[in-house]
């Protein structure tokens, strides 16, 4: 499902300004891109409407990395078939 990291890829870097370059799975969201939590929050919302899923307040605090992210939204994706 490379779909799912290049779109959550595509979300940080326009969201965030980042460069591609610093997206890589073991990226920490926090530590290594410096969000603070407003935009924690809406990052996890762009993640839910770009891929039509619902997460938890209690499970976005587990997204901490983006191969995490991806990890997660993958399987919310394989549960919704």
């Amino acid at each position: 499902m490379a779909d799912v990291s290049q779109k959550v890829a595509r979300i940080l870097i326009e969201k965030l300004g980042v460069a591609e370059s610093e997206i890589n799975p073991d990226t920490n969201l926090v530590k290594d891109l410096g969000i603070d939590s407003l935009d924690y929050a809406e990052i996890v919302m762009d993640f839910e409407q770009t891929f039509d899923i619902r997460i938890p307040d209690e499970d976005a605090e587990k997204l901490s990395t983006i191969g995490a992210a991806v990890a997660y939204i993958e399987k919310k994706l394989q549960d919704k078939k």
